[in-house]
């Protein structure tokens, strides 16, 4: 009975290997459409919460591909959802597709050459990135009409990544609470799971309100915005002093009054953003900066409008997700690239100041990681890092902000990096954008799309692995979730 056992359950793998192998397959099938929709947002560039024609391509392409698409959730106009099968698990693939402004770029070019002088341009790879997560949804489908498993797969259509945090304005409504697992990944220089923890954020528009007058007619009549915003900028240096060591606080002032010397600036603003590495410090630290804009409205005899803009919350890893990523990421293997593709990288390259310090997270926290990447590397002179990072996990610091933190709070999360443009490239970069529809880019995200499809069929398959990473979630989240999006705040283009 016990070979017997043995032996059926080795067929049982030989099977679901099978259907994996057939549903991964799917994404080769599919990969004109998958690169014609990464290609489409590119050429349409849209800001955070602005993403209309990115939301309803993927909507109706969703519905093509046979999910359920719910639009508007969570109130956003922007965020939907395409479900595909029934009952447990459910898995969730987080998809995003925002672009950035200042960042318009000819596609292929080899030096600065924008489309539109100021226009926007994906300088974070998320047209990409959306549609490789689309490409691992399409692939879970087709497992699970293949295997007739049990299983929900949901692909999320996060808006306003780069500003409007809408993962964490859907987590204020609980959105994630009823996924197994969540999914996704990110265009990158490097291949590697993503690890660690790292900054969260809150953004608050300060809008002052004073008086106009003649600026040497009669002062004494005016009430100076400007000052207003001045004097709270002043108040939060002194403020940097005593705060944290992981607490950062940058500003813009995005309307200085008028461009008129001799008139007292009646109307001025300024948009803060504060950082600390845990969110409930983000929140306590925005409450004194709060404090300060009250202080400088006194001081001035001005009025001002606080506008809370976004927040997100700090990651929370999962070794289990991580380790279960990094090994389908070793079955799927790395992009490859052609001769062409690395001439292009190398050209690139050129344009940018060489790197630094070893790529990858691990290389970062781990010595003996460093020195072999270093060697795949060679001496960080590859024009494209066509390797897999050594696999790592740990609770490191980085200084950056997502709002997938969000998403990590309140349920399992896992993500990969995947090489799509050069080695070293800079982020927000004209180089990125002029990636975005290279065949370099496509395999990236083709790459993806089969690598999170994996470690989600193995989700399917492996209940007793979900259940570990349900486990440590438990865990890592006992402190529980501090949402950093005020209960009244609703979502705001900027």
């Amino acid at each position: 009975l016990l070979a017997s056992s043995a032996a059926s359950d080795v067929y049982k793998r030989q099977v679901m290997s099978e259907l994996k192998n057939l549903a991964l397959g799917s994404v080769d099938e599919k990969s004109a459409l998958f690169e014609s929709v990464a290609d489409k947002i590119w050429d349409n560039p849209e800001l955070s919460l602005k993403e209309f024609g990115a939301a309803k391509l993927y909507c109706d392409t969703l519905r093509a591909e046979g999910f359920e698409v719910e639009e508007n959730i969570c109130g956003i106009k922007t965020a939907f959802s395409g479900k595909f099968g029934s009952g447990k698990p459910v898995i969730g693939i987080l998809g995003e597709f925002d672009a950035l402004s200042g960042l318009s770029q000819t596609a292929g070019a080899e030096e600065y050459a924008p489309i539109v002088s100021g226009g926007s341009g994906h300088g974070c790879g998320h047209n990409l990135l959306g549609a490789g997560s689309l490409a691992a949804a399409v692939a879970v489908k087709k497992y699970l009409e293949l295997s007739g498993k049990s299983g929900t797969v949901i692909y999320f259509g996060c808006p306003g990544e780069e500003g409007g945090a809408g993962k964490a304005y859907m987590a204020r409504e609980g959105a994630w609470y009823a996924l197994d697992a969540a999914l996704t990944w990110h265009p990158s220089d490097v291949n590697q799971n993503v690890t660690g923890t790292n900054n969260s954020c809150i953004q608050v528009l300060y809008k002052f309100h004073g008086k106009a007058a003649h600026a040497a007619g009669d002062p004494y009549n005016g009430r100076s915005a400007l000052d207003a915003v001045e004097l709270m900028n002043v108040g939060v240096q002194f403020l940097r002093e005593h705060m944290t060591e992981d607490c950062r606080i940058h500003y813009a002032i995005t309307d200085a009054g008028g461009v008129s010397p001799n008139v007292v600036q009646a109307e001025s603003a300024v948009l803060y953003m504060v950082r600390a590495n845990k969110v409930a410090d983000s929140v306590k630290l925005q409450a004194r900066v709060d404090d300060i804009a009250k202080g400088a409205a006194l001081m001035t005899g001005t009025s001002y409008d606080r506008v809370f803009i976004d927040g997100t919350a700090e990651l929370l890893p999962n070794y289990t997700l991580e380790k279960l990523m990094h090994g389908c990421f070793e079955e799927v293997g790395v992009p490859k690239c052609t001769a062409e593709e690395l001439e292009y990288a190398a050209a690139l390259k050129a344009t940018y100041p060489p790197e630094r310090n070893v790529p990858g997270i691990g290389a970062k926290f781990d010595a003996g990681i460093a020195k072999q990447v270093k060697a795949l590397s060679e001496n960080m002179t590859k024009p494209v890092y066509d390797f897999l990072m050594p696999q790592y996990s740990g609770e490191g610091f980085r200084p950056g902000s997502t709002d997938v933190g969000d998403v990590s709070w309140q349920t399992p999360t896992a993500q990969i990096e995947v090489a799509a443009w050069p080695a070293g490239v800079p982020g927000h970069s004209w180089q990125v954008v002029a990636c975005g529809k290279s065949s370099m880019a496509h395999k990236a995200m083709l790459c993806a799309g089969k690598v999170i499809a994996s470690a989600a069929i193995e989700l399917l398959e492996q209940p007793e692995l979900l259940e570990k990473a349900k486990s440590e979630f438990k865990e890592r989240s006992a402190s529980g979730y501090v949402c950093p999006i005020e209960p009244d705040a609703v979502p705001i283009a900027l």
